[in-house]
């Protein structure tokens, strides 16, 4: 028996469910040494954009109070609008997440008569009651505000309704979302080509329209960013891709200037916008994240390309499938109980370095319409670019696992979740 095996056996693991998703990752060379390329593509385009900026010991200083004249924001700023291929970039502790970070661009550039438009479908559950289309939304809604809603939906397929766009465009338009990932929808993640193609049709038909990415879970899974296909803004968390696991808090705005610069009126005031906004000691962890974020990206990336063929083999529907070209770090699984969800996920808690004694359980989140699930023994509370698994409690009870630090520690959370569908009795081997 060789020593790995024996290690693995030692935590937990059965002698079959070993030898099983070893014989996986024999077939995965090949993708993996094509996202190591990637990886190292991002890797020194970030650290060009680190040189080019003159990052220095200094950067790495707190600020408190109003936080006025924080170098090491400055110049963090300029390295996103650098990497992201941005006029300008917000990227703040005081954006407490994704969610925080897209209401922000949406009410920083929405005004009372506008409309806003998701081209992609529903947008993620927390974003119903910013938007206002839930039966009980929160006060402060778009809605409140004036602003109205039109989606399209995705056709069947997968592929875009650009007749439906085309008829639900109209001169209220002002903005347009578009959600790179699957949220809590089983449908493919859209590829930096893909929302390219989108936003050229959006933009033949409306031209001044402001297209917005969510840019969540997708930083450095491809070589290129959403701006760099016209987006006009690209949103997203630091608690996620780019933090690179260090990050504590934070998210980012990146796209153009005067965008950009509403979206700093908005989150601060009128008039202060990007002069204030103390940084309270993590400017260090955020460089330094962001530095290591193209290599933890990558070993998430395979930890999900793992899920994919370990799930698929055994008779599951997973989007993306096995074979599929990767757009994101997320990996759905359709198990089809929630048993079945409930196992997978205490077997990706148990697998934690964090709270691995602990068996989550379903339970009525905020933003969420129905019970969810939550694997995560992160170092940090939130940090789905750590390793993580949850779903909602409802058909076709489907999981949604991403992360892992590293690959090696996302092999063994995919490994533990299939050692506890076997051990319930929900998948023989």
């Amino acid at each position: 028996m060789d020593i790995l095996k024996e290690v693995y056996i030692s935590s937990g693991i059965s002698e079959s469910v070993y030898d099983f998703c070893k014989s996986i990752i024999s077939d995965l060379e090949n993708r993996f040494a094509s996202i190591d390329e990637t990886a190292e593509f991002n890797q020194i385009k970030v650290l060009k954009a680190m040189q080019d900026n003159k990052i220095s010991a200094a950067c790495f200083e707190q600020s408190t109070g109003y936080g006025y004249d924080d170098l090491g924001r400055e110049k963090l700023e300029d390295v996103y609008a650098h990497v992201f291929s941005a006029e300008a970039a917000l990227v703040r502790p005081q954006i407490t997440c994704g969610t925080h970070a897209l209401t922000i661009a949406l009410s920083a550039n929405l005004r009372p008569g506008d409309e806003l438009l998701s081209p992609v479908g529903r947008p993620y559950d927390t974003l119903e009651g910013v938007i206002g289309i839930k039966k009980d939304s929160p006060p402060c809604s778009l809605k409140e505000f004036g602003i109205t809603y039109k989606q399209v939906n995705l056709l069947n397929d997968g592929s875009f309704d650009f007749e439906g766009i085309r008829a639900a465009i109209n001169e209220k338009t002002k903005l347009v979302t578009i959600q790179r990932s699957k949220g809590y929808e089983t449908r493919p993640t859209l590829s930096v080509k893909r929302i390219g193609e989108l936003i050229s049709f959006i933009k033949s038909v409306k031209p001044d329209v402001i297209c917005m990415v969510d840019n969540c879970y997708g930083e450095f899974v491809e070589r290129e960013e959403p701006l760099q296909a016209g987006a006009d803004l690209c949103v997203g968390s630091l608690i996620k891709n780019p933090g690179g696991g260090l990050a504590p808090i934070g998210g980012y705005i990146v796209g153009k200037k005067e965008l950009i610069d509403m979206c700093a009126y908005r989150l601060t005031a009128p008039g202060l916008g990007k002069e204030v906004g103390a940084t309270l000691g993590v400017n260090r962890s955020f460089f330094q994240g962001f530095f290591l974020a193209p290599t933890v990206t990558a070993g998430a990336l395979k930890g999900a390309l793992f899920a994919a063929n370990v799930y698929e083999r055994l008779g599951f529907k997973v989007v993306p499938n096995g074979s599929e070209s990767r757009h994101d770090i997320i990996q759905s699984v359709t198990l089809g109980s929630s048993e079945a969800v409930i196992a997978f996920c205490r077997g990706i808690q148990a697998a934690s370095p964090v709270d691995s004694h602990v068996a989550p359980e379903p339970y009525a989140m905020p933003g969420y319409h129905s019970d969810v699930i939550m694997a995560a023994g992160a170092f940090i509370q939130g940090s789905s670019i750590e390793l993580s698994a949850d779903g909602p409690i409802e058909p076709p009870y489907a999981v949604y696992f991403q992360g892992g630090l590293t690959w090696y520690h996302a092999r063994f959370g995919i490994t533990k979740s299939l050692q506890y569908m076997v051990d319930e009795g929900i998948i023989s081997l």
